[in-house]
């Protein structure tokens, strides 16, 4: 497996282009299963995970041709309705495929899924929504199974707020008969991503960015272009690396409006920003200030960034204390940070942070995608050397974020498995 090398105390300072939303290129993908034309996509990031969702696609006998950040899709023929646990066991996004096979096909087979161990993740509202559309939906030997002739249009409360619930249910509706509202719905600028590819297909969607989506269903959707929105996680990565570093980067390719929690966090840090149209600059000559913050649905603070403030807390002048209120098990990179020298305790869904002068370099092992970028944020800023272990996980989520950095001055590598 692939490592990472990193000796730290560089400021980091120049340019970083921010690629398409991870969080969005996947139920985009997915959603080229609802039309048999041409899908057309722009600034698509090449990670493991939109690898995977491309195999799942072929598999079913989505065409595909992809060219750099452009990839083509169409889905006139359609080979299976079946999702197999060998894909679908290291990606959870997979069952985005179970919407759009079963409103244009009538059927769908869709492993359990599997993905980063950071919680349960249950898959029960998506079931529970279908359900009411009129799907006969069940359980049996690890996959869902699911069949309906057309569904139907349907008021829809999910228990809890759930992002790819919102996505699936959305999808499935645009080719439902007659009107379907998402109540209780994510808000997250993935899903008016997604809305806005759906519109263009020719889906009748209102609502999109709100707790209320309304969803008249179409007979049929159409081919479309659509350029994914940029990737705010990245975005958010790269400005608490150099909060932790020092240094003075700007960001292209970027949509500040999508970052507002993110952004507020990372000034009370003492991070300076600078907010352009597709731009932002951060730069920072000072210790940061320990920031505390409860993660929480969009417009809150994302879950996924809670791993990246918590290494910059961890170098912080103060204690900060981190509710993690999304996942149950998403602290599994504080021991890692320990061993760099943090001092972090956890006490139930609460962390508390004491911020350190110095982390020293030591070897650890990512657990999870955002534990991970936890790791490089908190190995640039250490004294001396840190080797990150498993980082297949970041590649999962990150587009070549090595050699981005390396572009801004930091002394990052990686080693393959013959050179580790």
């Amino acid at each position: 497996m692939d490592k990472l090398r990193i000796t730290g105390g560089q400021r980091l300072n120049g340019d970083v282009i921010v690629s398409g939303a991870k969080n969005a290129a996947l139920p985009i993908l997915c959603a080229s299963l609802l039309s048999a034309d041409t899908i057309q996509l722009d600034n698509v990031p090449r990670l493991r995970d939109i690898d995977t969702t491309l195999k799942l696609l072929a598999m079913l006998g989505v065409r595909q041709v992809r060219d750099g950040a452009s990839v083509e899709l169409q889905a006139e023929h359609i080979d299976s309705s079946e999702a197999p646990y060998e894909l679908v066991k290291t990606m959870r996004a997979s069952i985005l495929v179970l919407g759009p096979l079963l409103a244009r096909f009538g059927h769908a087979r869709v492993s359990l899924p599997g993905g980063c161990a950071i919680g349960q993740r249950p898959v029960d509202q998506h079931i529970k929504g279908l359900a009411a559309m009129g799907a006969d939906i069940r359980v049996e030997h690890g996959f869902v199974i699911a069949e309906a002739k057309r569904l139907q249009g349907a008021t829809i409360r999910t228990d809890m707020i759930t992002v790819t619930g919102t996505e699936n249910l959305m999808m499935a509706a645009t080719l439902a008969e007659g009107q379907t509202i998402l109540e209780n719905a994510a808000r997250e600028p993935e899903i008016i991503d997604l809305a806005e590819l759906l519109i263009k297909m020719g889906a009748r969607i209102q609502g999109h960015g709100t707790d209320r989506i309304v969803i008249d269903g179409v007979e049929r959707l159409h081919g479309a272009q659509h350029t994914i929105c940029p990737d705010r996680i990245e975005t958010g990565t790269f400005l608490c690396a150099v909060a932790a570093t020092g240094g003075d980067i700007t960001l292209h390719n970027t949509n500040a409006d999508a970052l507002g929690a993110t952004l507020d966090k990372l000034r009370e840090a003492g991070l300076q920003l600078e907010l352009g149209p597709n731009t932002i600059r951060g730069h920072m000559n000072t210790r940061p200030k320990a920031v505390s913050f409860r993660t929480t649905e969009y417009p809150g603070f994302p879950t996924d960034m809670q791993a990246q403030l918590m290494a910059l807390n961890a170098i912080a002048d103060g204690t900060a204390s981190i509710v993690e209120t999304i996942f149950e098990n998403r602290y599994m990179h504080v021991q890692e940070l320990n061993r760099l020298g943090a001092d972090i305790e956890i006490d139930g869904n609460v962390a508390v942070v004491k911020g350190m002068p110095e982390l020293s370099g030591a070897t650890v092992m990512a657990t999870d995608l955002r534990a991970s970028a936890s790791l490089v944020i908190a190995g640039l800023a250490a004294r001396g050397e840190t080797t990150i272990e498993r980082i297949y996980h970041l590649d999962r989520g990150y587009d070549r974020m090595e050699s981005k950095l390396q572009a801004i001055g930091a002394h990052i590598e990686r080693l393959s498995k013959e050179q580790a």
